[in-house]
């Protein structure tokens, strides 16, 4: 994984984050947040919180509180060890696209299938800057709705041998992909000791925690399995168009969320969530890789380490229908923000297309590409006496090259990042090669991985036990 040794770009002033802070102090109290589960509201009542319905008006001194129990940095555990991943501090882990229900190939867009969530799990293993193939990479329409959670989980299981995100579509779903972990990973003991699995739960903005979520958050945090709780941000829908005030919600909510993980389970892990762009105030069409967005996304940062916390957020966004020009320059003003913020966990890395409707094989290796960019120019620059070559000086001596030189000789297979996807050919070489644009370079590469691709080993009893496991649970289900 990624350590991102950079010095963290931070944009608010002492004044500015104290008056956030007054802010979601106030939300919190006098506006309230919304708890779709009864289990929930009476563990805040409990605590001694005020309740009225389903709304629970929060004491912010007693959210911190809670807060303070979260750990501030955890690991998370790989059946292949060298894939665990530590979340918090300077480390940054990548998953891929996560939840669209159509993929495009080429020009052809289309539903997303079980070969398709299988094809991008393996094209996830196959690249080392993605430490994750997540979760929901796309949504499967060809299989069952109440047990295709079972086959996703098991693909990620199998296919790959990184970290995978839960589902958290229901309790019930969430309650399998605990007992498959366990199963993975040897016992419950096992995955509580060191969680083996990390879910998003997102909350139904503008402040509310629906019915659904809370149920999943419950099973995954009662487990010590950390959750992602993260506000769901369209500037100018979800909440008002100005970005402090979208600022003080993203507090709010992803602290009360938080709160209730702790209630749940004292000291579970916790990850302090963004999703935050906006819409198109002309057509309400929701825009990704926005100045806006990007200008959020390090505010997030700032803030996630004024409390302490592990934070989500980035990734190669774009509301380009095409793995086009549009695409990449989107994609970069929110993985670049991604970077300087030293956002901890971050999703939609590779494969984000058409404002995350649409999981693109091409757009994937195009973030890919980006992705591994960005980790080379984060890596810190050594410099010492054999980096400043004074002998290659002596060497050429003036109006010489270096291209010879001992000291480019020595250094010329490393000494530069090599693109895979990016073409320097001249014009004539280009034309003999058959022209090929960016799209149709990175069409060749996807389904070149795909034909490179080596499933990782899984012990034969371990993928018994999960085989026997999903068939038992698919018919119990009715599917």
């Amino acid at each position: 994984m990624f350590v991102n040794k950079m010095p963290r770009y931070e944009i608010l002033s002492e004044d500015a984050v104290a008056t956030l802070d007054s802010g979601w102090r106030r939300l919190i109290t006098e506006i309230g947040v919304e708890f779709m589960d009864q289990r929930a509201l009476d563990l805040f009542a409990q605590a001694g919180q005020k309740v009225e319905d389903n709304t629970v008006f929060l004491d912010p001194d007693f959210v911190l509180e809670q807060v303070a129990k979260a750990p501030r940095e955890f690991d998370i555990q790989a059946r292949n060890p060298e894939h665990s991943v530590h979340i918090g501090g300077d480390s940054m882990a990548f998953g891929a696209v996560y939840g669209p229900p159509f993929v495009r190939e080429g020009e052809v867009r289309r539903d997303a299938t079980m070969a398709d969530f299988r094809n991008f799990t393996k094209l996830a293993q196959s690249f080392d800057a993605l430490d994750s193939a997540g979760g929901v990479i796309c949504e499967p329409n060809d299989t069952p709705l109440d047990s295709r959670h079972l086959d996703m989980i098991y693909a990620l299981q199998t296919l790959t041998d990184k970290i995978y995100m839960g589902n958290v579509v229901s309790g019930t779903n969430a309650a399998d992909t605990v007992k498959m972990t366990e199963i993975l990973f040897g016992s419950r003991e096992s995955i509580e000791q060191t969680p083996a699995t990390i879910s998003l739960i997102n909350c139904n903005s503008p402040l509310r925690w629906d019915d659904r979520m809370l149920e999943a958050q419950f099973e995954y945090s009662a487990a010590n399995q950390p959750v992602v709780l993260t506000p769901f941000l369209l500037m100018g829908a979800m909440s008002p168009v100005t970005i402090p005030a979208a600022l003080v919600q993203q507090i709010t909510e992803a602290l009360s969320g938080i709160a209730l993980s702790q209630l749940i389970r004292p000291g579970a892990p916790v990850v302090f969530g963004s999703f935050l762009s906006n819409i198109n105030m002309q057509s309400g069409s929701p825009t990704f890789g926005t100045p806006e967005s990007g200008i959020g996304l390090l505010c997030t940062g700032q803030i996630a380490r004024h409390f302490g916390l592990p934070f989500r957020t980035g990734g190669g966004l774009t509301s380009s229908q095409v793995a086009d020009a549009q695409a990449g320059y989107e994609a970069l003003m929110t993985m670049l923000p991604t970077f300087l913020a030293g956002a901890n966990w971050v999703m939609h890395s590779a494969g984000w297309l058409e404002g995350g409707l649409v999981a693109g094989y091409e757009k994937f290796i195009v973030d890919a590409e980006i992705l591994q960019m960005l980790q080379h120019e984060f890596t810190p620059l050594e410099i010492d006496e054999a980096s400043m070559a004074f002998d290659a000086h002596q060497e050429v001596g003036h109006g010489g090259h270096f291209l010879g030189a001992m000291h480019t000789m020595e250094r010329f297979r490393t000494c530069f990042y090599r693109p895979f996807l990016s073409s320097s050919d001249n014009y004539e070489r280009w034309m003999r090669n058959g022209s090929a644009d960016t799209n149709a370079r990175a069409g060749a590469i996807w389904k070149q991985r795909l034909e490179d691709y080596e499933q990782p080993p899984l012990d034969d009893a371990v993928r018994a036990e999960l085989e026997e496991y999903v068939v038992r649970r698919r018919a119990e289900l009715g599917d």
